[in-house]
């Protein structure tokens, strides 16, 4: 018997000394000891209906992660939720050259199709529950206010937290599935309401609606893996979590993220602990971060640019990360639509591919809107840029982005929404 410092009940205590099985016991000596690392006081049940897994791509150097699935499955160990998964890492629909499909294909993804019948086995929801957007209507893995998750996906994580109102910490790949399979997870950081408290308060001063991966990318250098409480984003996104801004803070979250830790920020009168608690959610001595104009415009200039040749044109484009949403397809088709009328190009001069999760393809492929934007010659497709964008072959690969996640994981060069509009409609080098 190990040694442990957690408050463990007589279930929990059960399950650790194996009356439900070895490896479920063992399970639990990993949730057990994740939790004392962090200094938790004991384990809560989780009460989400559904988990979200990161790890999602067939990668051949991940032979541990399927022989520790195996080990779960062959010992009839399964989830106690149905999950989501992060997207698919390959798709035949978007531009790669013969040299980077035979890597994705020979080298890199080689598990895939195996790795994808453990999921299933395991408890995926179904064959198209790939996305970091698992919260999107479409797709159903929507948590309510105040339940407890065990997902990781940082993008899924912070939004979770900070527009739904779940608790969830940033847990990592495995970690996710052993406290589904337990179910049960560790007290401590944003699952307390001690932890969901913000310690910087940050006040947005732009003459204009900042753009929402550089604000949010701003944010997530500063605090880091602290909790912000953002003052005056409300006058430019509104009072009211519609379409549009939740679409705004997706890709803000995102951004506080991966370019930061951030797991929770609370929005002044916006988000729903921030309507409901307002600045009672504010710790004693908090830092204050102002953001101008002239700080936005710091925080981008010094992103660094690491193409091989800085001057290079274009040849990919990826709007998508994380996954867009169905309002955002729609808007970025009649932008996309005006933009070529008005330069009097017929279709996008750059290759061009939207990312969103299957299931919100599905939706807006019944719209009318699907036959004009691929009439602009877009692709979209389910795919995890990022994932993409890891084949060595695509450092030398000068790809542009809107998404500040996938500018900090890979090679690919940032812009805002407005300038990747203006390239991949009137052309013209970075």
């Amino acid at each position: 018997m190990f040694e442990y410092k957690m408050a463990l009940t007589d279930e929990q205590l059960a399950i650790l000394n194996g009356e439900k099985g070895e490896t479920l016991a063992k399970v639990m000596k990993t949730m057990v000891m994740y939790g004392d690392a962090f200094e938790a006081e004991k384990l809560v049940p989780i009460t989400s209906k559904y988990n979200h897994l990161v790890t999602s791509f067939g990668l051949k150097v991940m032979s541990p992660v399927y022989d520790l699935m195996q080990q779960l499955l062959d010992a009839g160990v399964m989830s106690g939720q149905k999950f989501s998964v992060d997207p698919r890492p390959i798709d035949k629909n978007v531009p790669a050259s013969f040299l980077q499909n035979f890597v994705f294909n020979k080298f890199m993804y080689t598990k895939q199709e195996f790795y994808e019948k453990q999921l299933h086995k395991l408890g995926l929801i179904d064959e198209n529950a790939f996305t970091c957007t698992c919260y999107m209507d479409e797709v159903g893995n929507k948590p309510m206010k105040g339940e407890v998750l065990s997902w990781a996906e940082s993008s899924a994580v912070v939004y979770a937290n900070s527009v739904l109102g779940a608790r969830c910490n940033r847990n990592s790949g495995i970690i996710d599935i052993m406290g589904s399979i337990v179910g049960f997870v560790p007290y401590f950081g944003l699952l307390t309401d001690e932890g969901r408290k913000a310690t910087w308060v940050v006040k947005i001063e732009t003459s204009k609606k900042p753009e929402a991966q550089l604000l949010g990318s701003a944010i997530g250098m500063k605090v880091m893996e602290d909790v912000p409480f953002v003052k005056g984003l409300d006058k430019w996104i509104g009072g009211e979590l519609n379409d549009s801004a939740c679409a705004y803070l997706k890709d803000f979250g995102a951004a506080t993220a991966s370019n930061g830790a951030v797991g929770l920020y609370h929005i002044e009168n916006l988000t729903p602990e921030a309507v409901e608690l307002g600045e009672s959610l504010i710790s004693e001595g908090t830092k204050e971060y102002i953001i101008d104009d002239a700080e936005l415009e710091r925080v981008k200039n010094n992103y660094p640019v690491i193409w091989k040749k800085p001057d290079a044109k274009p040849k990919l484009c990826f709007v998508g990360c994380p996954h867009l949403s169905l309002e955002q397809l729609k808007s970025w088709t009649e932008k996309i639509e005006a933009a070529l009328k008005e330069s009097g190009n017929k279709k996008v001069l750059i290759p061009t591919v939207f990312t969103a999760a299957p299931k919100v393809l599905e939706t807006f492929n019944n719209t009318e809107y699907a036959e004009r934007l691929k009439a602009t010659g877009v692709i979209t497709s389910y795919i995890c840029p990022l994932m993409y964008m890891n084949n060595p072959l695509c450092k030398t690969m000068p790809v542009i982005t809107s998404s500040n996640k996938l500018r900090t994981y890979t090679s690919a060069r940032y812009y805002t929404d407005e300038e990747i509009l203006v390239k991949i409609t009137k052309g013209g080098k970075a």
